[in-house]
């Protein structure tokens, strides 16, 4: 099942008259009502920038609009509240080349969240899994630092304790 189909001639071949494929509106496939009537639902999604609480901003760079949100927040939502279903962000623990960390101390005055952090069970990096579902924040602000990159967990410690998220 999907909402639309981007890909070759060999794809399009695939797709067409096959009757284990169905293209319907996002209205139906995106909507979470639906989603969460999937036992075992697995969500994965990526993101520009997690926060320590486990806010997800995949819209906006700070109040810089930079794409759309697609179906992220419904799948999340959707999965998270499914019987055994779990919505996992998956996400590189850098941008701009090493420059900066993706997980942040808190997200950028104006950035969009796009994701509650209610609704996100895992947080994934190159370093690791952060569980979030279920975990206070000081557990969730640990387990963040424990999966952002080395060179910035000791910033991001500091931050913590300097916003009493420790």
């Amino acid at each position: 099942m999907a909402t639309f189909a981007l890909g070759d001639q060999k794809l399009y071949d695939l797709l067409h008259n096959n009757p284990a494929v169905e293209i319907l509106r996002a209205s139906y496939v995106n909507d979470p009502a639906v989603i969460m009537k999937n036992d075992n639902m697995v969500s994965v999604n990526s993101c520009i920038a997690v926060d320590l609480s486990g806010q997800v901003c995949s819209e906006s760079i700070g109040p810089t609009q930079y794409s759309g949100t697609g179906g992220a927040s419904d799948f999340a939502f959707g999965a998270s509240h499914a019987k055994n279903g779990k919505a996992i962000i998956a996400i590189h623990s850098t941008a701009r080349n090493g420059e900066i960390s993706t997980i942040m101390p808190s997200l950028p005055l104006g950035a969009i969240v796009s994701i509650r952090r209610n609704n996100v069970d895992y947080v994934v990096t190159e370093y690791g899994i952060a569980p979030l579902f279920g975990r206070s924040v000081k557990e969730r602000v640990q387990n963040l630092i424990a999966v952002a990159h080395p060179d910035f967990r000791a910033e991001l410690k500091a931050q913590a304790e300097r916003l009493r998220l420790h």
